[in-house]
């Protein structure tokens, strides 16, 4: 039991004219099983990066360490090469029967390791570098999202696996993996870093209590600077009214006429800065509060009941398999199953992808789709470019873009330069500005914040659109699926 202390740490992108951090102090317990959660672009992969490598990374500040810092996932050079190779490769000194060890309690067959790594299933590769991970103990692990793209089966086994261990920091959007893992919640905010004792749920009830409570003074705040400003105005008006009557309407004193003045313009002054002290107090009192601002959504109503439907499908990559499925007006269906079970190549044919298949695939005549794919395509540009070329209303997509939690100063930035999670907003944004009978989303919850999954939520159980995706947030697909169809 040990402290990982982190001291005064600034650090900014060169280029970029705000800092990620600026003077954040916090401190961690090598046995703690941590989860760090924020907003997509807070800085959370930035902060393991600097944890593990802080000497590639100009930075101000100190972090003091007793122990070192193991960052998953690893970096792969030869994806050809063999698991075993590929271990071998990021941790050169460990037992075998460590290995062995560790890929029994996660469930994955010895023979993996002899199998080029390229072959393996995503669930299996997260498994086999989560096992190289914890080789050896001592060090603290750092974990960037573990279980993206992993099925139900495959979070549940990693969860299990992350209970047994110690002395982690893991990032993720995952609520349930929060909350069955974690002892302790590290949360980035627009004012800097808080470490709170107790698993996600915990750390966002207290928030919650905290930023109604501060939304409530805020309102107060806000009436008290409207009846400074209407103040001011009757103060400055009195004032204008007495240096007016100086002159004409017959013999006046002017001298006692402008003491009056100008006592009453010094009235005005000190108004106007209690004014600003006020209204400095309130953007301090503000400054850690995410809001959430609402969406929304114009879906289409399609005069048939039945949307899209696959009949006697079969997929010339899964061998074997047979799949019949429809889509009803109104249904918001999730397709679960394991990884390879065939969910992601059912949304892209019905979105009329082309893939190599026999049976019948069928849309409703003048079907409107909106469809988010599982993989982020090439986005060259800014978000403004993006818009504009997607023939999307561009106000409505920088307003989504902004309830997401995205700076204005972003819509300018090249999109390359985005987290995973800022590009996946733009694609959701995209999908939400369209106009469609029906929405087709494959994962699209992949690296989104837990604050935007739950405004995304909302957006859904309000406007009611028909649906068909992928998901392995159980607990998205518990709020929001209307059907489950398991393949």
């Amino acid at each position: 039991m040990a402290l990982i202390s982190i001291t005064n740490l600034t650090f900014g992108w060169d280029g970029s004219p705000d800092d990620v951090f600026q003077d954040v102090s916090f401190r961690l317990d090598t046995d703690w099983r941590a989860g760090l959660v924020g907003r997509n672009g807070r800085g959370k992969t930035t902060l393991l990066r600097l944890l593990t490598d802080p000497e590639s990374m100009p930075h101000s500040g100190t972090i003091s360490s007793p122990v070192k810092f193991k960052y998953f996932p690893y970096n792969i050079a030869d994806m050809s090469a063999s698991t075993l190779d590929v271990i071998d490769a990021a941790c050169p000194v460990y037992e075998f029967w460590e290995l062995c060890r560790e890929l029994n309690l996660l469930e994955v067959p010895e023979d993996v390791l002899f199998r080029p790594f390229e072959t393996l299933s995503p669930g299996e590769r997260t498994k086999a570098l989560l096992a190289t991970l914890f080789l050896g103990g001592g060090d603290f692990a750092l974990l960037d999202e573990p279980t993206n793209h992993l099925d139900a089966m495959g979070k549940r086994a990693v969860a299990e696996y992350l209970r047994s261990k110690k002395g982690f920091l893991v990032v993720s959007h995952d609520r349930t993996l929060l909350d069955s893992v974690c002892d302790h919640t590290v949360s980035i905010g627009r004012a800097g870093i808080e470490v709170v004792s107790g698993s996600y749920s915990v750390w966002a009830e207290e928030k919650l209590r905290r930023d109604r409570r501060e939304a409530a003074e805020n309102e107060q705040l806000e009436k008290d600077i409207k009846r400074m400003k209407a103040s001011e105005r009757r103060a400055a008006d009195w004032s204008g009214r007495t240096e007016k009557s100086k002159y004409g309407n017959g013999p006046v004193d002017r001298g006692y006429i402008g003491h009056k003045s100008a006592k009453l313009m010094k009235r005005s002054k000190a108004i106007e800065a209690r004014r600003g002290e006020a209204a400095r107090k309130k953007s301090e009192l503000l400054k850690d509060v995410d809001t959430a601002g609402s969406l929304k959504l114009a879906p289409l109503r399609h005069h048939s009941e039945k949307l899209a439907y696959v009949s006697g499908l079969q997929i010339d990559y899964l061998p074997g398999k047979t799949f019949d499925m429809a889509i009803g007006r109104g249904e918001r269906i999730a397709l679960t199953g394991g990884n390879g079970a065939g969910k992601s190549s059912i949304i892209k044919l019905i979105a009329g992808e082309r893939i190599p298949h026999t049976g019948i695939v069928k849309t409703a005549a003048g079907l409107k789709i909106s469809y988010v794919p599982q993989d982020i395509p090439e986005m060259p540009g800014s978000a403004l470019r993006f818009a504009q070329g997607a023939g999307v209303d561009l106000t409505q997509f920088l307003a989504i873009l902004v309830n997401l939690g995205l700076d204005r100063s972003a819509f300018d930035t090249d999109l390359a330069q985005f987290s995973d999670g800022q590009k996946r907003k733009v694609l959701i944004a995209k999908s939400l500005c369209e106009p469609a009978h029906l929405y087709l989303w494959d994962e699209p919850l992949n690296f989104i914040d837990i604050l935007s999954r739950e405004q995304i939520e909302r957006l859904i159980l309000e406007y009611r659109p028909s649906m068909a995706f992928v998901e392995h947030d159980d607990v998205f697909v518990g709020r929001i699926a209307t059907r489950t169809v398991s393949l």
